[in-house]
C-alpha cells in the first residue's frame, strides 16, 4: 500500500472494515510485536501465545469498523487480552484472600539491610528477573506487563484490564512487591546452588 506510513491507524481500520485487505496488513506490520510480546508475556507456551496472536487480529478484522479512534495498541491489546480469557474462561478479579502488605513487603525485602544490593544484583541480571516474572500469577504478570512492560497509561490499564483506577494501583502495587518476594527467592537458590 503506497503512502502507508503516513496514514493513521483510524483511516487503515476504517479501510479495512470496508474491505481493504493491504490496509489491515499495515496495521498488522505495526502492531504485530507488541500485540505478540504481549501475549508470549501472559501465555504459558509459545503455541498458546501464537494462538492468541492469531486470534486477537481475526477478531480486529471483524471489528475494524467499530474502531472509533483512540490507541489502536490499546484496543489490540484488550482484544489479545479478551482472547486469552475466552481461551482458559477464567474470571478476572483479586483472589479473595489478600496477603497483608506488611507481609509482602517482609517478602520482598522492605527493611532489610541487604535490600538494595540483591536489588541491583536483580536488575543487572535479566535472566534472573525472568525467572521471578514467571514465578508469578497471570493477574500480577498482566498488569505488570500493562504498566511497567508496555508502558500504558493509568486509563489505558483500566481499559485493557477491565477495572478501577484504584483497583489498578491496588493491583500494581501487589504485583511489584511480589516481583520483587520472588525475585530475592530466586537469588536466594542461585546463591545456594553455587
Amino acid at each position: 500500500m503506497q503512502g502507508a506510513a503516513d496514514v493513521s491507524d483510524l483511516i487503515l481500520l476504517q479501510r479495512a472494515g470496508a474491505g481493504d485487505r493491504a490496509a489491515f496488513a499495515v496495521v498488522v506490520e505495526r502492531h504485530r510485536s507488541g500485540v505478540y510480546r504481549y501475549a508470549r508475556s501472559l501465555c504459558h507456551t509459545a503455541e498458546e501465545a501464537e494462538d492468541v496472536f492469531q486470534e486477537t487480529f481475526v477478531q480486529a478484522l471483524r471489528g475494524a469498523s467499530t474502531f472509533a479512534g483512540g490507541s489502536t495498541r490499546s484496543w489490540l491489546l484488550t482484544i489479545a487480552r479478551r482472547s486469552l480469557l475466552r481461551m482458559r474462561r477464567l474470571r478476572v478479579g483479586e483472589p479473595s484472600q489478600l496477603e497483608p502488605l506488611e507481609s509482602l513487603g517482609a517478602k520482598a525485602g522492605w527493611g532489610d539491610p541487604e535490600g538494595p544490593k540483591t536489588l541491583a544484583r536483580i536488575i543487572e541480571d535479566r535472566d534472573l528477573l525472568d525467572k521471578a516474572f514467571r514465578c508469578l500469577e497471570e493477574t500480577d504478570r498482566e498488569v505488570l506487563i500493562a504498566c511497567d512492560v508496555e508502558g500504558l497509561s493509568g486509563a489505558e490499564a483500566c481499559a485493557l484490564l477491565d477495572m478501577s483506577q484504584s483497583a489498578l494501583k491496588s493491583r500494581l502495587h501487589r504485583a511489584r512487591l511480589r516481583l520483587a518476594a520472588a525475585a530475592r527467592e530466586v537469588v536466594e537458590l542461585e546463591d545456594r546452588h553455587d
